[in-house]
């Protein structure tokens, strides 16, 4: 039995970005906001590891996420041992069996990985504790056990599925039952008998014991991510896995795959002021409050308001006279709602997917590994965008056909190609980009390239996008 085996962190960086919105999108999920702090929920992820010994972390993420996921790993100085794209989302069981598949690949020495399944948006306040309990789940996980990490019930919470601990071993307990999330009756009674923890969501396993579970219990979740993943491509740090196969994988969480059947599963105990950050409410609770109970981020002035949560993104939002209400204010859309009735955001979530607009799939305000832009005007006919170019980075050379372009140069450098032609621009200078020419756009300066585009034409869709070359793997 190998004791000195390396933790290899698995950080799983999905979602649908449905319960903080308007700050949430599909295009930018919960992971990678800082509604906590100055780092992204993902970032904190990744930095509470640094006191615990291990390996780079391998990354899940959606395709359309992977490029926030890598930029703020790096803008954190985080390393990472590569991020793995899900063509689509399966749940859990095989994201995890992704992970663990590209981790023993990875593995030096034919070693077993040991792997410590985390979740990107989840909120641990006391790091030390967190710390203690991975500490006591290795011996168990070394093994041959598959640990999940049970968090100590402070409250009975409805929103939580629930963990009831059987006989003692070592550090760890039994699992005597998986249960649902309960009404609030059971709740209390799960509370008062300190038998039961909340399900975090949390593992600690090698990657062969998760695998040998998987095969006896799930065999066409296991086959599937196996020729998924021996046809995916590596794309710069992505592993693209192959979406025809990935995508016929059954939906299934690792509980309801794996754990609930499993008789090699343990509980270590984990009380470290843990929240999965789902709602408004939630975070309310958890962060610190002025002298009225409120949270307030940003530009905000209150009088005689009280234990509200309110998030200025852009503008000044005044309160008078307002109790327990979450205000959240973005550059597209205003959320209003009772502190009590915020997981019905999801419904408001789903009236504008119906609708078919777009505050709920992405904001004003997009980031691109390039840089980003701000769609400050939209009309039927035309569109106007602040575009940031980060220094050294180039867009793809591409083409539209039904819009032309107006680019006029605010400060920095832009090397421009147009057509058969390249320039240089400076602050001021501007250039037409007609409909169906070849063109491309580079910042080869030092400092970032900040331009104006004013697109006209009968289409200005994102998706009106013949790329040629693309230093980023999207072709």
């Amino acid at each position: 039995m190998n004791n000195n085996i390396v933790i290899t962190p698995v950080i799983m960086a999905g979602g649908t970005g449905s319960r903080l919105w308007p700050l949430s999108r599909e295009l930018y999920p919960k992971q990678f906001l800082s509604v906590i702090g100055d780092m992204s929920m993902l970032q904190q992820t990744a930095a509470r590891l640094s006191n615990i010994d291990h390996l780079a972390p391998i990354l899940i993420c959606n395709e359309e996420h992977r490029f926030i996921a890598a930029e703020q790993m790096r803008l954190g100085g985080f390393k990472h041992g590569g991020i793995i794209l899900e063509p689509v989302g399966r749940n859990t069981a095989p994201a995890i069996a992704l992970a663990a598949l590209q981790a023993i690949k990875n593995a030096k020495n034919d070693e077993d990985p040991l792997l410590l399944i985390l979740a990107a948006d989840h909120v641990i306040e006391n790091e030390v504790a967190f710390i203690e309990a991975v500490k006591k789940a290795r011996q168990s996980a070394v093994e041959d056990k598959l640990v999940t990490f049970g968090i100590v019930a402070n409250a009975p919470e409805t929103g939580y599925g629930y963990i009831k601990a059987g006989e003692k071993q070592g550090d760890a307990f039994a699992v005597s039952e998986f249960v649902e999330k309960p009404d609030l009756e059971t709740a209390k009674q799960y509370l008062a008998s300190n038998e039961y923890y909340w399900n975090s969501g949390m593992f600690l396993f090698k990657a062969s014991r998760y695998l040998e579970e998987l095969k006896k219990f799930a065999p066409d979740i296991l086959d599937v991510c196996i020729d998924a993943m021996s046809k995916s491509s590596t794309d710069l740090e992505f592993t693209r896995v192959d979406k025809s196969i990935f995508g016929a994988c059954r939906d299934e969480s690792v509980d309801y795959a794996v754990m609930e059947k499993s008789e090699s599963v343990v509980v270590v105990p984990m009380d470290a002021g843990w929240s999965d950050a789902g709602s408004w409410s939630v975070l309310w609770d958890i962060l610190s409050k002025d002298w009225q109970g409120n949270v307030t981020h940003g530009d905000v002035i209150t009088t005689k308001s009280r234990n509200n949560y309110i998030f200025a993104e852009n503008r000044l939002v005044t309160t008078v006279g307002v109790n327990n209400l979450v205000i959240v204010e973005t550059k597209d859309a205003i959320l209003v709602a009772d502190k009590g009735q915020v997981q019905h955001v999801k419904s408001i979530v789903k009236k504008l997917k119906d609708a078919k607009r777009n505050e709920h799939h992405i904001h004003r305000e997009v980031y691109r590994p390039w840089g980003k832009y701000d769609s400050i005007d939209i009309g039927e006919r035309d569109t106007v965008k602040r575009i940031t170019v980060n220094p050294g980075e180039k867009l793809s050379s591409q083409m539209h056909h039904h819009r032309a372009e107006h680019w006029i140069i605010v400060s920095g450098t832009a090397s421009v190609t147009n057509g058969n032609e390249t320039i240089l621009l400076t602050e001021d200078q501007s250039t037409y980009i007609p409909l169906g020419t070849i063109h491309a756009l580079e910042n080869p300066g030092k400092i970032p390239l900040e331009l104006i585009e004013v697109q006209t034409g009968s289409y200005l869709g994102e998706d009106d996008i013949v790329r040629f070359e693309d230093r980023y793997g999207r072709n």
